[in-house]
């Protein structure tokens, strides 16, 4: 008799929610029954609000049950779950789920479906296609299809990423460098540890094509230090890549040489920024470097160096596998391929969607998110991390492209969306904003080092009630002095959520001083 697969997810959020106990007690339950159970530790479908989902094979496919707490276990076998039985936390076909189900998955297309560091499992559905056609290719071909793609950093300022490879392929010298970004610290993003945790070869194929497409031989994966999963899962994936001849002096045996490892961050926000990632990278204190050289230019240790984050570089491989021209044709305008919405805050149902660009903010709020968790009207919206404008309920229809959200004067940054109820205090959060850029400055500019520090003191006079409209108006001059003069976007972004609070919730700013009793 063959045994029934039992699948479990392995990421971090659903171990934190008790998978890895959830596991434990099928497995005692079904030893105890006599049941013959596989248990298959694969990764997440980023339906958070069902973690840990429990998925079963059987005839009909896959079929699920969660939120699975260990309590459950019992229950669940009398229902003969193992076959699909029916139960209250039953939710039917895994694959059928409209939430998950409407989505256009492309990057994330095996979250779920397959063991994070299962070589076998990634060439199954699809990987290596890219590097096996890349490896044949010449430098700038790939160069190009990247250029067709219209593909732009997922990290914040959109800039196209065949640019950034041009330059650093047009750049003379053998030593060149791939540096991934994968210090993910903006609030409410999570797509980056996800990749790594649950998709790790996608990464590492495209860190391997870009070294192929500008002449480099070494890559860098910054990680984010406080990930130890995803940390455990590279190294694990990189070793395997090395024994398969993936990486190493012959990559696939064409002759050609990658090598990579990754390097813990140093724990700070600003080390997000490209240039200060370098310098910590090398060792050095993370200070955000002027502008220009460029680092395509004069990037690690000086040289040429491509800087993209883990979204960009996972597109690649997807990209290089079909055409640039089929990932053109998604999206709106030049905002081109798909974006992954990380949906966290007060929201009924969060997790990962992965749509093409164009999906209003409206869509991902209440059809995916199905509206606050709280149950109470959605109030704000933050977009793109905490240097991200606050929106309200009259930007909510806005497609969710680049040129959209510059238009509101907003950003989309890394995809990450928070929702707060009509609960919040808009007046704490702008306070946040300036308390946020002065914990986590570098220190290297005098804007946004003391403009942040200042910042806060102007806001509590303002809530207050000292001289309030004086002091509005110095926030607001304070503010353009941080626009205008900090070196890094982390001084010059931190007025876009102080202003859009005062612009649309300006009640919170005039609402009389708390008396303590």
């Amino acid at each position: 008799m063959s045994s029934i697969k039992v699948y479990v997810p392995t990421d971090t959020t659903s171990v934190s929610l008790g998978a890895d106990k959830v596991a434990a007690a099928i497995k005692q339950q079904a030893e105890n029954n006599k049941v013959a159970v596989d248990i298959v530790r694969t990764s997440t479908r980023g339906m958070f609000w069902l973690e840990p989902l429990i998925e079963v094979e059987t005839r009909e496919g896959r079929i699920g049950y969660g939120p699975v707490e260990p309590h459950n276990v019992d229950a669940l076998f009398t229902a003969g779950f193992l076959e699909g039985g029916d139960h209250p936390l039953r939710v039917g076909k895994v694959d059928d789920i409209p939430w998950l189900a409407e989505q256009q998955r492309r990057m994330f297309r095996r979250l779920g479906a397959t063991r994070p560091t299962s070589l076998d499992d990634y060439h199954e559905t699809g990987g290596l296609k890219g590097l096996e056609k890349a490896i044949h290719m010449v430098p700038q071909a790939i160069v190009d299809e990247i250029k067709t793609s219209g593909l732009r950093g997922r990290g914040g300022a959109g800039f196209p990423t065949g640019i950034k490879w041009q330059t650093v392929l047009d750049c003379s010298g053998s030593e060149k460098y791939i540096v991934c970004n994968a210090d993910e610290g903006d609030s409410g993003t999570f797509a980056d540890r996800l990749v790594m945790e649950c998709d790790p070869y996608s990464l590492i194929e495209g860190m391997i094509i870009a070294g192929l497409a500008v002449g480099a031989e070494q890559g860098y994966i910054y990680l984010r230090c406080e990930y130890p999963r995803a940390h455990k899962i590279l190294n694990q994936a990189i070793e395997t890549a090395y024994a398969e001849k993936i990486l190493g002096d012959s990559v696939l045996g064409k002759g050609k040489r990658f090598d990579l490892e990754v390097r813990l961050a140093a724990g700070a926000y600003v080390c997000g920024e490209e240039t200060s990632l370098l310098e910590s990278l090398e060792g050095k204190r993370g200070l955000v470097r002027a502008k220009p050289p460029l680092p395509a230019i004069e990037g690690l240790f000086g040289k040429p160096t491509i800087v993209n984050n883990v979204l960009s570089l996972t597109a690649v491989s997807d990209i290089l596998a079909t055409s640039g021209g089929e990932y053109q044709a998604l999206g709106v305008g030049r905002s081109t391929g798909t974006m992954q919405f990380q949906l966290a805050g007060n929201i009924k149902r969060g997790g990962l969607v992965e749509v093409p660009f164009g999906i209003s903010l409206e869509e991902l709020l209440y059809d995916y998110g199905g509206g606050s968790a709280s149950g109470r009207p959605i109030r704000a919206v933050q977009v793109g991390g905490p240097l991200g404008s606050y929106l309200t309920e009259a930007e909510f229809d806005t497609p969710m492209t680049y040129e959209e959200f510059t238009e509101i004067g907003a950003v989309l940054g890394h995809g990450g969306i928070v929702v707060f109820d009509d609960t919040v205090d808009m007046a704490q959060q702008a306070r946040f904003a300036m308390e946020f850029c002065a914990a986590e400055s570098c220190g290297k500019c005098t804007p946004c080092r003391i403009g942040s520090t200042r910042g806060v003191e102007v806001i509590d006079r303002i809530i207050n009630n000292e001289d309030r409209e004086q002091n509005i108006e110095l926030l607001h001059d304070l503010c353009d002095t941080m626009d205008a003069a900090s070196l890094c976007a982390l001084g010059g972004m931190t007025s876009l959520p102080v202003r859009s609070a005062i612009q649309y919730f300006h009640i919170d700013f005039e609402k009389e001083p708390e008396v303590n009793p």
